[in-house]
């Protein structure tokens, strides 16, 4: 993929992650990608793709343990998405967002 197109993708990808139409999502996944995206490999920018075109209340449930990940999308994005969520909420405090 040329450079032009990886950079047209990535900006693609990060204008969803943060336009989901959930906001308590959109607050942790869009600065997630905001973070990490630039850095990811071709695969792990795939499975970031697939992962947030799974429903709004499941990836959410699934990244603050409120219902169980399926298997096909328990791996190394999610579980890096999740520990972000946590140092983010442990810094930001109780109350304080997503």
């Amino acid at each position: 993929m040329s450079d032009s197109n990886h950079q047209a993708r990535l900006r693609r990808v990060k204008f969803r992650a943060w336009h989901r139409g959930f906001r308590e999502a959109d607050l942790i996944i869009g600065p997630f990608a905001d973070q990490f995206l630039d850095g990811f490999s071709t695969d792990q920018l795939d499975a970031f793709e697939a992962l947030i075109e799974a429903p709004d209340q499941d990836l959410y449930g699934w990244i603050v343990g409120r219902i169980e990940t399926p298997s096909e999308f328990d791996g190394e994005i999610l579980n890096m998405i999740k520990d972000f969520r946590f140092k983010a909420h442990a810094i930001r405090g109780v109350g304080q967002g997503a």
